[in-house]
């Protein structure tokens, strides 16, 4: 297991898109001409980028094949662009520079942020969204399940692999580089089948790095196997027989000025 697999991140799309949709809304800048969408994936974001601005020119970019390819598939006339956000060094300015769900793969938030401002244009934003599952009892438990002896020691260097700091953290670091700042925080409560679900949910993002630190597909079935029986505790079936996964995520939209 390596690559992004673009259905499996997909299943739960409506999901995954509705925060995209809700920072989209609350960015004020009426006609952006050029809009980026950083670490874009199958697409499902940018489809709102260009929904929310009919006229502007949108690219999306992944450091993903496969994700390019999927987006690309579903919409041949935006322009996809391959990149590594990590390293991306844009030789242009956007109106509208926009990150849902991908900051939290990146380390040195401060430098990242910093770097993603700088291509934002007079007048223009830059917003984000920032899983912060890391504080939830689902990342407790696979961080707790990947401490057990009996895994190699190539589990160890990833429990920090997804990185997040708190609202505090992103106001002290925008501020003296905006005209102003908009944050907030968002739980999102999903309603899911049952706790095999929720594995499903987090096997196509953040339990990735720790399934690829596994040598065998019967030790990655172990592994999933070991963190199922936790979160069936800690995300009980309700008396209809789903679960409830509630998901915290953090915004931010700084405005450059003119």
């Amino acid at each position: 297991m390596s690559a992004w697999d673009p259905q499996l991140y997909l299943t739960f799309s409506s999901e995954r898109t509705q925060p995209s949709v809700d920072l989209a809304a609350r960015v004020q800048v009426a006609e952006p001409r050029r809009v980026i969408d950083l670490g874009c994936g199958p697409g499902n974001s940018t489809a709102v980028l260009k929904a929310r601005w009919p006229s502007a020119a949108v690219t999306g970019l992944d450091s993903d094949p496969e994700m390019l390819a999927t987006a690309a598939q579903a919409d041949p006339t935006t322009h996809w662009l391959q990149a590594d956000a990590a390293t991306w060094q844009p030789d242009e300015t956007y109106d509208v520079v926009f990150s849902n769900a991908m900051l939290q793969w990146l380390p040195g938030h401060a430098d990242a942020v910093t770097r993603f401002f700088r291509a934002v244009a007079p007048g223009g934003a830059l917003a984000v969204q920032v899983p912060t599952h890391q504080f939830s009892p689902l990342h407790r438990h696979i961080v707790e399940v990947a401490s057990d002896p009996k895994w190699p020691t190539s589990l160890r260097g990833v429990r920090n692999a997804i990185h997040g700091h708190d609202v505090g953290f992103y106001y002290d670091l925008l501020s003296p580089l905006v005209e102003r700042v908009d944050l907030w925080e968002t739980e999102y409560c999903h309603v899911l089948a049952g706790p095999e679900a929720i594995l499903t949910w987090i096997r196509g993002t953040g339990l990735r790095p720790f399934l690829n630190a596994l040598p065998t597909d019967a030790d990655r079935r172990e592994f999933e196997a070991d963190l199922l029986a936790k979160v069936t505790t800690s995300y009980p079936r309700r008396p209809d027989g789903r679960v409830l996964f509630p998901f915290r995520r953090l915004f931010f939209i700084g405005y450059r000025d003119r």
